[in-house]
């Protein structure tokens, strides 16, 4: 099931609760041909079945946040369950804090949950059922208050600026063996997500003299939108050997793209009360892909992965359709010693709109239309691993992606620009990212970690923005550092540390700004020239943290108590970067961040 938001607090936590997940696995490059639809990476996790023995559980408090987890066989070993919970209470102390330091005019807060649930029933030796579901949502909210009075007038101004998003997700699987050698997974899926940004306004004035001329009025302002797919599938694995493992299958989804309504509600004393919705309408398309896979060992040195991808997109009346070729070789060298190289076809059908300026960012995911064509790359990669005295291994690996077809905004637009309908704001072109990546790896032992660094970089090039010259995307980072350490320091007592670097986004700031009558309304707004885009480099990010856990036995399971430290030496990195005239202001939401956990096991 496509997961379209993975970020918990802007980053700050993943949307994927590992208490619930059983594996995960990482495809950067060589896509097997099953994958399709994304030109970037892919993040292939499962859930875990849920014991079928006794009933087991976690419940852990913290300072930030709680969770539980419940698993275990329901009537018998052939029915398990799994329940995972997350919430989150920042907005319990910080609306308090903020409202006292501001004196009653400022609170703010934010607090995110999360749900994952799972049942699975084993009808048979060769059959099987799952049923699995996922809810998660932020919510970020603001109050702004100011109160004065003049000549006998109190007045009272109140903003509420409002912010929130989130997925919902679930999946119906039967598992059906054909043979021993070859087996079916039908799934069905349904999946959604939706984000909502604006304010309300509330003006209230009361004279003290005279209360006929009091008056009241109110206004909001929200735009809307997100994306909904309902699919099926049926994959299937067949292995002739141990060695050998052939795979193929077909999907399909029906989508729903709401690409930006925009809600307007206004009333209160001497005005027309106004409550309507404008904006783009609803887009509804129909993708399909089928796929074959061949993941052949031929020896003991050479290993491929060869396979065809076969996709089509039908969206108002226009049919798009591609074949995508894959390829993936390894060669071992000797017991120590492998390379690797893969060459890949990817088409999107989904475009990812970004904003390229400094303000919060707003992705929104849109579809191809008979405007908008769909998004292809060709990726190559070429790496050798080495494996020295069996603990650590290194690996380097460069990688060169070319894109046609990739979307931005035109200059002067973005999510919260007038109502106009989103393909008029956009421009297509071309897009470059390559780079090498060096990774160190410690596995077994003690101590283990990893040391990594990536040095890449990213490119658009659009007839319409920039002079049609090329410059970097809003991803470009060139430097990238991350370094991981765990030690065992007794049975029952591990530190961690971890460290990251990386160099700061590119972006674009305004050399000069305008008014201008809007296209669509009578109002004047604003617009910022930049001739230059992205040729600002944001502050570099990078911060330290570490963690402590000391376990303890009991009779009825463990203890784990966890103190962890984010953002060791207090960086404040930008969150991002408020432009105002010729001055900069650097927003950071993170400072350090002392916790304490204690973690149930049962």
């Amino acid at each position: 099931v496509p997961v379209y938001n993975v970020n918990h607090l802007f980053g700050f936590f993943s949307v994927f609760n590992g208490d619930a997940i059983s594996n995960v696995n990482l495809i950067k490059g060589g896509f097997p041909a099953r994958y399709g639809g994304r030109l970037s990476s892919v993040i292939d996790i499962n859930m875990k079945e849920g014991n079928n023995k006794k009933l087991h559980g976690e419940v852990g408090l913290g300072i930030i946040s709680s969770r539980f987890t419940v698993e275990g066989p329901i009537k018998n070993e052939k029915t398990t369950f799994l329940i995972a919970g997350r919430r989150t209470y920042v907005d319990v102390f910080l609306r308090p804090i903020t409202k006292a330091i501001s004196k009653g005019a400022f609170s703010t807060g934010y607090y995110f949950y999360d749900l994952n649930a799972k049942v699975n029933h084993k009808f048979s030796d060769k059959d099987r059922v799952y049923l699995s579901a996922y809810l998660g949502k932020d919510v970020f909210s603001a109050k702004v208050t100011d109160e004065s009075t003049n000549n006998n007038v109190v007045s009272s101004v109140t903003i509420k600026p409002a912010l929130n998003w989130g997925n919902l997700t679930t999946s119906f699987r039967w598992n059906h063996l054909l043979s021993p050698k070859l087996f079916m997974n039908t799934t069905a899926t349904y999946t959604q997500f939706n984000f909502r940004a604006g304010a309300s306004f509330q003006l209230d004035q009361t004279d003290l003299v005279n209360s006929a001329n009091n008056t009241s009025l109110s206004a909001s302002n929200y735009k809307t939108s997100g994306i909904r797919d309902v699919g099926a599938k049926s994959d299937f694995d067949f292995s002739p050997n141990n060695n050998h493992h052939v795979k193929w299958g077909y999907n399909y989804i029906y989508h729903t793209f709401t690409p930006g309504i925009e809600d307007i509600q206004q009333s209160g004393t001497g005005l027309t009360a106004i409550d309507s919705s404008f904006g783009s309408s609803k887009i509804f398309a129909n993708e399909g892909f089928v796929y074959l896979e061949d993941d052949w060992e031929i020896s003991d040195r050479w290993k491929v992965n060869v396979g065809l991808h076969a996709s089509g997109f039908l969206v108002r009346d226009t049919f798009y359709k591609s074949l995508q070729p894959r390829l993936s070789v390894r060669y071992l060298l000797n017991e120590k010693w492998s390379i690797k190289a893969s060459a890949a076809k990817m088409t999107q059908y989904l475009h990812l709109l970004t904003n390229s300026g400094i303000g919060l960012p707003t992705d929104l995911w849109l579809p191809v239309t008979n405007k908008i064509v769909p998004q292809q790359s060709w990726q190559y990669a070429l790496g050798t691993a080495y494996l020295y005295n069996k603990d650590f291994e290194v690996s380097v690996e460069g990688y060169y992606k070319a894109m046609d077809h990739v979307i931005e905004y035109k200059n002067g637009a973005n999510f919260l620009s007038n109502n106009e309908d989103w393909e008029s704001k956009v421009t297509a072109g071309k897009g470059w990212s390559y780079g090498g990546e060096v990774l160190i790896q410690k596995k077994y032992g003690k101590t283990t970690g990893w040391i990594g660094y990536t040095l890449a970089w990213a490119y658009r090039q659009f007839d319409e923005k920039n002079n049609g010259k090329k410059y970097f995307y809003k991803y470009d980072q060139r430097h990238n550092i991350g370094v991981v350490v765990s030690h065992q320091w007794k049975p029952n007592l591990d530190v961690s540390g971890t460290w990251v670097y990386n160099t700061g986004n590119a972006l674009t700031l305004a050399s000069e700004k305008y008014a201008a009558l809007n296209n669509s309304t009578s109002f004047l707004s604003t617009i910022e020239n930049a001739p230059q885009l992205n040729s600002f480099r944001a502050p570099s990010y990078h911060r330290m943290d570490l963690g402590i856990n000391y376990h303890k036995k009991k009779k009825w399971g463990e203890v784990v108590y966890n103190f962890s430290i984010y953002n060791v030496y207090n960086r404040l990195n930008a969150f991002f970067i408020i432009q105002s005239g010729n001055e900069l202001k650097k927003v950071s939401i993170f400072p350090i961040l002392p916790s304490l956990s204690v973690n149930f096991k049962f």
